[in-house]
């Protein structure tokens, strides 16, 4: 499979987060998720977030050693420097911060053209309606249902609405741009966001922390299916 190959198996996607992982036992974690759709990778610079996780050599050996392809998620400054590489790695999709980045359409298609999945992440506080005008340019919407930075936060209803308000102008326009929340995704929490359009979800202590990780995405992607809106 390459990059830009990479569709996920479901048309409701679970990534399961590394972040929950037990990074000393790696590649043990990552065959744990087999099942998956991709794992998603965060990349934390300790400026554009107050956290620090790892760089392009840690992606390099998760790619060389995960049984799913990477949703890598870049939470760094200066993305335009720095994101060809990840998908010059190999990651079958990137995205970047809409906050961080001066030029995201560019960097979109530059990402496009190396191939992997372009996609762009907004924090819970940004509005939805810069994206959108530009909605073909990104393969990936990223609506942060946390503030970025640590795992374990708590789901913020406040960001359902701008979930359902990029479904809406989604279907209005005829694309087909996944939307993926990343922060607080549990069996509980999931409905909401599938309910108002999502159908691609992060999660990481509900996988990793579950005794059966293949079990627990089997039940999401259920959850899911279930609660996805009736118009995606």
């Amino acid at each position: 499979m390459t990059p830009s190959d990479a569709a996920g198996a479901s048309d409701m996607r679970i990534n399961p987060s590394i972040l929950a992982a037990d990074f000393v036992n790696m590649q043990a974690e990552l065959a744990r998720i087999a099942s998956a759709d991709f794992v998603h990778v965060d990349v934390m610079d300790n400026h554009f977030v107050p956290n620090l996780t790892f760089g392009p050599q840690m992606v390099e050996r998760i790619q060389a050693t995960s049984p799913v392809p990477l949703d890598v998620h870049l939470m760094i400054e200066d993305p335009e420097r720095w994101a060809p590489g990840y998908a010059e790695l190999g990651a079958a999709s990137v995205t970047f911060h809409l906050e961080a980045s001066t030029e995201p359409v560019s960097l979109a298609r530059r990402l496009r053209s190396i191939g992997a999945r372009a996609g762009v992440a907004i924090k819970p506080d940004t509005p939805v309606e810069s994206l959108f005008e530009v909605l073909n340019e990104f393969d990936q919407i990223l609506i942060m249902t946390v503030e970025p930075g640590f795992g374990g936060q708590s789901f913020r209803h406040d960001t359902v609405p701008k979930i359902s308000a990029l479904s809406a102008e989604a279907r209005r326009r005829g694309s087909s741009v996944w939307l993926q929340v990343d922060g607080g995704v549990s069996a509980s929490t999931l409905e909401h966001a599938a309910r108002a359009g999502a159908d691609t979800f992060v999660a990481g202590s509900a996988v990793f922390g579950a005794d059966d990780p293949d079990e627990a995405i089997a039940t999401l992607r259920a959850l899911a299916h279930r609660h996805s809106h009736a118009h995606r």
